[in-house]
């Protein structure tokens, strides 16, 4: 199954539409989609190396719009989409104490959760949109939060080079071992805190 999924994404990486399928992955992933947009960036980045500061530019870009949906996801549509979504992640419940505390730091959690931490970008996008906080606040925030996200990303990929197509061949199951983890650890630290 991993070796179907690794050909898979591998031929999609060096597709005339990658770059499209990127932009898509990235805004699909910033409000409602479940997988991050590094399956796709890590391998493009690694095969097309002179590309990497634009999948950067690309994916803060495609994440900030996305964003933006998961966002109006939030202040127009909560009852719609927003609610299932954040039920799938297990953070509807408590919605309505969480709502109130989040404003008061909403934009911190823009800043880490967009960047730093495992916490599922759109549900920091859907709960400021539900939770109307200043849009301006969430925009600027989020343009500095996935910035940082994709740029160090592809920063240590860069650095790493050719060593990081070594490491995945011979670790790739720990890496997604690594990634699953790191997912699972999101979403229960979304749990902790709201």
């Amino acid at each position: 199954m991993l070796n179907r999924l690794k050909a898979g994404t591998m031929a999609l990486v060096h597709h005339r539409h990658a770059e499209p399928a990127l932009a898509a992955v990235t805004f699909a992933e910033s409000s409602f989609f479940p997988v991050p947009p590094d399956v796709l960036l890590v391998p493009m980045s690694l095969t097309r190396r002179s590309r990497i500061w634009r999948y950067a530019a690309l994916c803060t870009v495609s994440s900030v719009l996305g964003g933006i949906l998961g966002y109006a996801i939030g202040a127009l549509f909560f009852d719609l989409l927003g609610e299932p979504i954040l039920a799938f992640y297990g953070l509807a419940d408590d919605f309505e104490a969480v709502a109130a505390r989040y404003n008061e730091l909403g934009w911190l959690m823009v800043l880490l959760g967009g960047s730093i931490t495992p916490l599922p970008y759109k549900v920091i996008t859907i709960s400021s949109g539900l939770t109307h906080l200043d849009f301006m606040t969430f925009l600027l925030v989020s343009i500095i939060a996935r910035a940082s996200r994709f740029y160090l990303t592809c920063g240590l990929l860069y650095w790493l080079g050719p060593r990081a197509v070594e490491i995945m061949k011979r670790r790739l199951g720990l890496c997604l071992l690594i990634g699953g983890v790191v997912t699972i650890g999101g979403l229960a630290l979304g749990r902790f805190i709201f």
